[in-house]
């Protein structure tokens, strides 16, 4: 399952590369344009693939600061962000959003002779490697945590995003809670002015760079390091335990969100209680406007995402995501009905021509 997992990866990644390369389709084509979320960039090159050759999908890869733009602009039809908005910021942009896959993010490393998730770490002792206060693999803090393992005498190299990034905001959030010197000179943002460290765009940038540096490490979305074969980390989670990353520890973070009662589904999944969650945790919204221009355009989008929630969660799964719950997607789908005042009582499947994640 391991080997059948990284081959669907690298052939969505593969997917991606092409999608970028294709003329971008516009509005008239009547093909589905979208931006911003690296994050969840495999999965839906994956689900759009069907849509390619029928009415056409194109999906920019730019970052959720991006996508957040592009979407603002009315530029795309629909964005992509691993921030959410929260009820207030949406009002005041028009906006509405959705979730519509889970995920982790992670820290993971090239450290030669280590094993993936032998090495353990906590939140703050996290924070000061990437505000470059702890700079040698081989730093006391680091051994006193794993006493077990023979660590290397080599300088820790920082890799972080280079443009506005969701990952950015969720792994920043964590820092954010975790560490006071981390939330009293950083915080949480989609960028963030890095004291150290080298930057690299996309979570499939940063996974390379990593990948190519000896002694690296950054944080990216799970399955780009899975691909990349990096060194994953153990995290000291809120109950004390360290927690391997899995998809497992990932829905263990959502086990309690309450997404039936949260304004514009406002919600972050970092640091939540739990014996087995992986504390760095977050989400993929996907943002539309509250009164489209295009509301042939947006329905069209609706019926994307409604057979990607049908059809489309085995995929999501096999990529190492966490699919939507059941109970979720019709809240969601309640939401639609409630905040878009032209989506169609009925979302035709035939309208797209074909059926998301089936071949």
């Amino acid at each position: 399952m391991k080997s059948l997992r990284c081959a669907i990866r690298a052939w969505s990644l593969a997917l991606g590369m092409l999608l970028l390369a294709l003329p971008q389709p516009s509005r008239a084509d009547n093909g589905i344009l979208g931006a911003g979320s690296t994050f969840a960039f495999p999965v839906l090159a994956v689900w759009g693939y069907d849509l390619l050759n029928k009415g056409g999908f194109d999906y920019r890869a730019i970052g959720s600061g991006g996508g957040i733009k592009s979407i603002v602009a009315n530029a795309v039809d629909f964005g992509a962000s691993d921030a959410p908005m929260k009820p207030e910021e949406l009002r005041e942009r028009g906006l509405v959003q959705f979730p519509f896959i889970m995920g982790g993010v992670v820290p993971a490393a090239n450290l030669p002779g280590i094993e993936s998730n032998k090495l353990n770490l906590t939140g703050p002792l996290l924070a000061k490697i990437f505000m470059g206060q702890v700079r040698r693999w081989n730093n006391p803090e680091i051994r006193q945590l794993n006493p077990d393992l023979t660590l290397p005498p080599i300088d820790i190299t920082v890799v972080h995003r280079a443009d506005g990034s969701g990952t950015t905001w969720i792994f920043s959030d964590y820092l954010t809670k975790v560490s006071s010197d981390w939330a009293n000179t950083l915080g949480t943002d989609k960028e963030i002015a890095w004291p150290v460290g080298i930057g690299a765009d996309g979570n499939s940038g940063v996974a390379e760079k990593v990948r190519s540096t000896v002694g690296a490490i950054g944080y990216m979305e799970f399955g780009a390091a899975m691909a990349k074969k990096l060194t994953l980390l153990r995290m000291q989670n809120r109950q004390g335990n360290f927690i391997a990353p899995s998809m497992e520890s990932f829905q263990a973070a959502a086990a309690h969100a309450d997404w039936k009662h949260a304004p514009g589904f406002f919600m972050v999944l970092t640091d939540q209680p739990g014996a087995e969650v992986w504390p760095i945790a977050g989400v993929t919204y996907a943002l539309l406007p509250a009164h489209s221009d295009h509301p042939t355009q947006t329905r069209r989008v609706l019926a994307f995402f409604d057979q990607c929630f049908e059809q489309g969660q085995k995929t999501a799964a096999i990529l190492q995501y966490v699919p939507m719950p059941p109970s979720l997607v019709d809240t969601i789908r309640h939401r639609w009905d409630e905040q878009l005042s032209f989506r169609s009582i009925h979302l035709d499947p035939a309208a797209l021509g074909t059926r998301v994640g089936q071949k």
